[in-house]
């Protein structure tokens, strides 16, 4: 699944904040959900917007702003 996230499928994207949000295969992180979310919604998920705004309602400030951070990061690194 992360490869298929890696150049930009936004599904892949989505799938994988979904499984952070649940903690299905990987332990639950709603910041690594919520930046997975932020790059699939980036790259036209309307699915992932959706589960993006349940995922912030469970973060503090700060962890979004952690979350916005590594997302930042994460499409300096694959664009």
């Amino acid at each position: 699944m992360l490869v298929a996230a890696e150049p930009g499928n936004a599904d892949a994207q989505t799938k994988l904040g979904r499984l952070y949000y649940k903690g299905q295969g990987v332990l639950q992180d709603y910041v690594m959900a919520h930046m997975y979310l932020n790059i699939a919604v980036a790259n036209g998920s309307k699915e992932g917007a959706g589960l993006r705004e349940v995922v912030f309602e469970r973060l503090t400030p700060s962890q979004i702003a952690e979350a916005q951070k590594l997302a930042r990061e994460w499409m300096k690194k694959h664009q």
